[in-house]
């Protein structure tokens, strides 16, 4: 398991188990470093819409495995610390409250 830290200052945990299910998936097989990259320096943040206890970190990359896509990062905070539920390519970020950047 390893702790990755967050651009709030807040740890969060990463798997062992879900990394390796993060990268499984041959469009992220090689976007290992983002996810922590995407943690700590975040384009944007959004507050899910279906769980309030969970935040949608992106970063956009050119040129990936399936063409220009943001990197989602999901990250469920609870009472006992954060940790990251997983990771995937995606057109467009999702819709919801905005965290990051801070305004």
């Amino acid at each position: 398991m390893r702790t990755l830290r967050d651009c709030f200052g807040q740890d969060v945990r990463l798997t062992d188990e879900r990394l390796a299910h993060i990268l499984e998936h041959p469009e992220m097989k090689e976007m290992g470093a983002e996810v922590e990259r995407a943690l700590l320096k975040p384009q944007l943040v959004r507050r899910s819409r279906s769980d309030a206890a969970v935040r949608l970190f992106y970063e956009f990359h050119a040129g990936t495995l399936v063409g220009d896509k943001w990197l989602c990062v999901v990250v469920k905070y609870v009472k006992s610390g954060a940790f990251v539920v997983t990771a995937y390519l995606t057109d467009k970020p999702k819709s919801g409250e905005d965290l990051w950047p801070e305004k």
